[in-house]
């Protein structure tokens, strides 16, 4: 049976994944697990690693301990996509598949597409200086572009909740970004079968990075012309019909 596993990004959790792996497991069967990376969610009081490397032996511990044994289709976002690249180029043997979601690594792209400088400022201010919901309010102005206004307030409602129930400390947070700052991924050609998925109006991470990763990867790439970087919050639908596409494909 399939196991597929889901991986967030920066300070985010599996809770942060709504719906979306209900909906992925009614599309292709199996199981759908997934793990927080340490300092998120479940995990909030234990010391988020300072690099990449380390998240992926703590995700890796976490499926042992779970009962779930590799062979694993990753699906990631963001961090958790950085998390995978590191996976597939030291455990290649442990993937089936990897989907990798509005991602960003160096060397490939620079500092200045990774994180757009026009959001330093308010992060810094939000994360220093903000109560609660303002933190959880920029993240949902940087991340997603198609909620109406009901759906931003239930979205806000259930973040402010998930933020108060299993808080990110402040060094956490500080570990996890620097962690996602100082990764380098491997120069050679992945050796797992990957697509990138991207939207191409995310306010948070240049669209341009995905497209130089699957240029320099050689591998498929699909664009979602409105959707922002929660592209699963965005448009789960469209996420699970390109992932099921490219898997019929595959066989």
């Amino acid at each position: 049976m399939t196991t597929w596993v889901l991986l967030r990004g920066l300070m985010r959790e599996a809770r942060h994944w709504g719906d979306f792996p209900v909906r992925l497991q009614q599309a292709m069967g199996g199981t759908v697990v997934t793990p927080d990376l340490p300092g998120n969610g479940k995990l909030h009081e234990q010391s988020s690693p300072t690099c990449v490397q380390g998240m992926t032996e703590a995700c890796r511990s976490q499926l042992q301990a779970l009962g779930h044994p590799p062979p694993y289709r990753v699906l990631a976002m963001s961090l958790g996509a950085m998390v995978a690249a590191d996976w597939a180029a030291r455990y290649p043997q442990e993937l089936q598949s990897m989907v990798l979601i509005n991602t960003s690594l160096a060397p490939y792209s620079p500092f200045y597409r990774r994180l757009r400088p026009a959001n330093y400022l308010a992060l810094f201010r939000a994360f220093l200086f903000g109560s609660i919901d303002q933190q959880q309010a920029l993240i949902l102005r940087l991340t997603s572009n198609h909620l109406n206004t009901e759906q931003q307030a239930e979205t806000l409602a259930h973040w402010s909740r998930y933020a108060q129930e299993f808080p990110v400390t402040r060094v956490n947070a500080l570990r996890q970004l620097y962690a996602a700052a100082s990764y380098s991924a491997v120069i050679d050609k992945v050796r797992v079968p990957v697509i990138v998925l991207a939207g191409q109006q995310d306010r948070l991470v240049d669209s341009r990075c995905s497209d130089t990763l699957a240029e320099r990867w050689a591998c498929p790439i699909r664009r979602h012309p409105t959707a922002g970087h929660d592209l699963t919050l965005d448009d789960g639908d469209w996420v699970v019909q390109h992932v099921v596409d490219w898997i019929e494909g595959e066989k």
